[in-house]
């Protein structure tokens, strides 16, 4: 076994002396990538890392024994020169973005346009460090020259010698890949964490698994996520900076209440009254859009309480659910405040009970809380369970042991029967629904005549229905009154999403003649153009900001998406958001909603990505740029919003944060 041993030995000492640049490049080659570990990640000495470095270097010097001896000078100087270059740039990535460099991330033009240029304005003195190997490797050729190395180097046979070093490649092939964890695997697979490959594989391994994978989705996310809010601007600094700090806030999630409801009156009898008072009492936010796509309320939830889009692929609330968010619960929770959420539904309906803890409610009241009526048939039971005007009387005593014992606090009321498909007449109690218009007869006499010309249709069905549930908001306030359950605490009343009318029900509301029983033409001036555009524009829902201690009685025409609800809370209550993708309403910036289908709405135009067109709301000429602005914006605003979600970047790439690089 000694024998044996020393046998190996003095082979491998004669290899080296015979083959002494080859064994400089491996040894300045592994030298390098643990410098950067050193400088990146910290002292950290891993074998696997080590070996993986080792075996890179082989496999790459290995090739030289295919050139002539005068030839592997400049090969082994041109991988080493291009390791210290590659380390250089890693370097300075590393120290902006916290993360290592994806070679196809950076061969793609907006990488190059976005980073590049801000990147080499900042470079450091230290970062250039690696130079040094090639000039190492420089020096080590001139020193074997004077040892007249070259002139004595005896010519290995180039098949034995790679036969021989294959060899070798294959044992520490062989000894990572039994060293291959679960969680190596895991790491590899989705190529999330960069510190980790590198830090336990090394910078080589870490880049021609870059290169092979060919999969540059998670750098690019990483990257713009991290761009997009090292350079995001605090706006927020208003006249109702602070105003509601320390107050409580109880959000009402209206289902399905839409805008157009707002002062409608049908046979001179307002739908919504209550609605309407607090509209008239509060901050009205006239214009106000959801921004949801297959999840509906869950969507409405989610970019409410984060200021992200919902996901382009699935729900959120279903299939992103174990992801990290910083959701309006978060933040009230570090201010001190209990946080809890009201809904009389099964708790796993859109996976709220697992969701909910993701976006930091500390209690969730779902169905068991409340006294459910078993018949159906009750007037208690409406729609997809507990009715409205049961569900608010059955909270009132929680409230009040809320505010005796956990004051301040956050909370959320989801309610329930204003859901489609709203037809439970006789539950929704009377509405007269009738148009009365004046007519002559064939004597010339005045009559007064009577339409019942929404009865029978969706549109007929969901004012009912809305007027049951604004009924139901009345009592509430009722009741919050008589427990003095209103002061100090701030109500913010908003409808969920649309209610899916169709436009022929629209045209009936808004068009129908009386009279002749009929639709009105297109040239009547009294005509309400329900084109594509007018009828998505009527898909907004109030929002309202009310207050017991002071009426404000102010209207906000200017358009807001749900993604602006949090920073506009969070403006008003003290504390600072982080990664909403919205602005505060009352910042000094333009209006802006950017809808999930690639739409966007300001206070000037609305353009539809479908048809690539857009609609003015003003005699101001709207340029070329301006729309080009705005649709470069929805795309950038969609795509890091979907990243955030598909990627868990918030968990991933959140303390990275560091100067902008686009200024």
């Amino acid at each position: 076994m000694k024998e044996s041993i020393n046998k190996i030995l003095k082979r491998t000492n004669k290899f080296i002396k015979n083959n002494k640049l080859f064994a400089s490049f491996v040894i300045i080659c592994v030298l390098i990538s643990l410098l950067l570990r050193f400088l990146t990640i910290g002292f950290y000495v891993d074998l696997k890392a080590i070996l993986s470095d080792t075996l890179i270097s082989l496999f790459i010097g290995s090739f030289a024994f295919f050139m002539k001896p005068n030839k592997r000078y400049n090969y082994y100087l041109i991988w080493i020169t291009f390791f210290s270059i590659l380390s250089i740039a890693n370097l300075i990535y590393y120290e902006f973005y916290h993360s290592f460099i994806s070679v196809s991330l950076l061969a793609t033009t907006s990488m190059v346009g976005k980073v590049n240029d801000s990147l080499f304005a900042k470079m450091k003195i230290h970062q250039f460090i690696f130079l040094i190997f090639p000039i190492i490797f420089i020096l080590i050729k001139k020193i074997l020259i004077k040892k007249n190395y070259f002139n004595n180097l005896e010519l290995s046979n180039t098949k034995e010698v790679f036969k021989k070093m294959s060899m070798i490649i294959l044992i520490i092939l062989i000894i990572l890949t039994f060293s291959f964890t679960q969680n190596d695997k895991v790491k590899f697979s989705n190529f999330r964490n960069k510190e980790y490959v590198v830090k336990n594989y090394g910078l080589y391994v870490y880049t021609f698994y870059d290169l092979i994978k060919n999969e540059s989705s998670y750098d690019k996310a990483a990257m713009e996520f991290r761009n997009y809010y090292s350079c995001k601007k605090d706006t927020s600094d208003n006249e109702y900076t602070n105003i509601f700090k320390g107050k409580n806030v109880l959000f009402i999630h209206a289902e399905s209440i839409q805008n157009f409801l707002v002062d409608l009156k049908i046979n001179n009898q307002e739908v919504i009254p209550n609605i309407n008072k607090l509209a008239h009492e509060g901050m009205y936010f006239s214009k106000f859009y959801p921004q949801i796509s297959v999840g509906t309320s869950s969507d409405s939830e989610f970019t409410l309480t984060t200021g992200l889009m919902p996901s382009t692929n699935g729900t959120v609330f279903v299939n992103y659910d174990e992801n990290t968010y910083k959701a309006m619960p978060n933040y009230f929770n570090d201010l001190g405040y209990y946080t809890f959420s009201m809904h009389a539904n099964d708790r796993t309906y859109w996976n709220r009970e697992d969701m909910y803890k993701r976006l930091g409610y500390q209690k969730f009241y779902a169905k068991e809380s409340f006294i459910i009526p078993e018949d159906e048939d009750s007037d208690n039971y409406i729609g997809l369970g507990l009715s409205d005007k049961s569900f608010f009387k059955q909270i009132i005593p929680i409230l009040k042991d809320i505010k005796t014992n956990n004051s301040p606090y956050f909370g959320t009321i989801i309610t329930l029967s204003n859901h489609s498909p709203y037809k439970e007449n006789e539950k929704f109690g009377d509405f007269d629904l009738t148009m009365s218009y004046k007519y002559e007869d064939e004597n010339g006499d005045t009559l007064i005549g009577r339409r019942e010309y929404l009865e029978d249709t969706e549109m007929g069905y969901y004012i009912k229905s809305a007027h049951y549930a604004d009924e139901a908001i009345g009592e509430l306030f009722e009741e919050l009154k008589n427990e003095n359950l209103l002061d100090n605490t701030i109500i913010v009343f908003y409808g969920d999403h649309e209610a899916r009318l169709p436009k022929k029900d629209f045209e009936l509301l808004y068009n129908y003649d009386p009279v002749n029983d009929t639709l009105l033409e297109e040239s009547d001036e009294n005509y309400y153009s329900l084109d594509n555009y007018n009828y998505d524009l009527l898909k907004n829902t109030p929002l309202i900001i009310w207050s017991n201690d002071e009426k404000y009685n102010k209207e906000i025409t200017t358009v807001m998406g749900m993604y602006d609800v949090l920073p506009t809370i969070a403006n008003m209550f003290g504390f600072d958001e982080k990664f909403s993708l919205g602005r505060d309403i009352f910042s000094s910036e333009e209006g802006l909603v950017v809808f999930p289908n690639g739409n966007v709405l300001t206070d000037k135009v609305y353009y539809s990505d479908l048809y690539d067109e857009y609609i003015t709301f003003t005699d101001e000429p709207i340029s070329s740029d301006y729309i080009n602005n705005l649709k470069e914006y929805a795309n950038n605003i969609l795509e890091v919003s979907n990243e955030i979600v598909e990627h868990d970047l918030i968990k991933t790439e959140s303390d990275k944060l560091g100067e902008c690089l686009n200024e």
